[in-house]
């Protein structure tokens, strides 16, 4: 199904990351009328933009598969529960690193099934590069026309200097303490959904997260990695993620290239 229509969906992610890019590089922030949303995250004119952009793309060439939207409103999990296909949409991860104008920010969209991700596309507008996985086919990078594999580097847990990814707004004592118990790590710090894509591309190994994110963030990383050989699990069963669940709430996770154990 996605195979035929990789480039339609790069090409409306393109559109949409235009519409962010033109507010982004308005001389005020004024530009961006933000606001704040009952969890007190922000939300700008560039959110609402792209997200009706890749909505009515959605809708249009998938009629029959519902769409969970960050930026939208969310059917009760009654009414969810049994679907089978779910597109998670997230127009503009990294909000905050928009409105820092820090260029680490993203769109993020991921076709799930029976609550697993077996697609994922994430755009970088600035950067103008995507990254996507189809299950059993691989990750890879599209830049300037020219597509590139994308593999995972090799670690274990007991080498020095790993390289560990880590948020670049928010550092948490809980994250802290997976990453102090390392020989010497280098700290790598990203915003939105590039701390994926530098596993997915082995230029980093090890990204714990022990603070509650959203589904609509991890699910297209979750493809990608896994495509690229590596894993994005629960920090504490170690089982992959699942999606579509009555709370979208993601539990604590550990993304990584290919652990290998000694």
């Amino acid at each position: 199904m996605l195979e035929n229509i990789i480039s339609e969906i790069e090409d409306i992610l393109l559109v949409a990351a235009n519409a962010i890019m033109e507010i982004y590089q308005s001389d005020k922030n004024s530009e961006y009328d933000i606001e704040l949303k009952s969890d007190m995250s922000p939300l700008t004119k560039a959110d609402l933009a792209s997200n009706d952009i890749i909505s009515t793309f959605l809708r249009k060439k998938f009629p029959l598969i519902p769409i969970i939207s960050e930026e939208s409103e969310i059917e009760v999990y009654e009414n969810r529960k049994n679907w089978e296909y779910v597109w998670l949409l997230d127009p503009l991860d990294g909000t905050k690193e928009f409105i820092r104008k820090s260029d680490e920010f993203s769109i993020n969209l991921a076709l799930i099934h029976n609550n697993q991700p077996i697609a994922g596309f994430i755009y970088l507008p600035v950067y103008k590069k995507l990254y996507y996985a189809i299950k059993g086919q691989g990750a890879f990078e599209v830049m300037n026309n020219q597509t590139y594999p994308l593999h995972v580097k090799n670690f274990t847990l007991k080498q020095k200097g790993l390289k560990v990814i880590a948020s670049r707004s928010l550092m948490d004592d809980r994250t802290k303490n997976y990453i102090n118990v390392l020989d010497t790590p280098e700290i790598l710090f990203a915003g939105s959904a590039l701390k994926f894509i530098s596993i997915a591309k082995g230029e980093a190994d090890y990204y714990p997260r022990m603070i509650h994110i959203m589904e609509w963030d991890t699910a297209a990383g979750q493809i990608i990695i896994e495509e690229a050989g590596g894993a994005l699990v629960d920090a504490y069963s170690g089982l992959p993620l699942t999606y579509n669940k009555s709370s979208l709430k993601n539990p604590h996770f550990i993304a990584s290239g290919k652990m290998i154990e000694f």
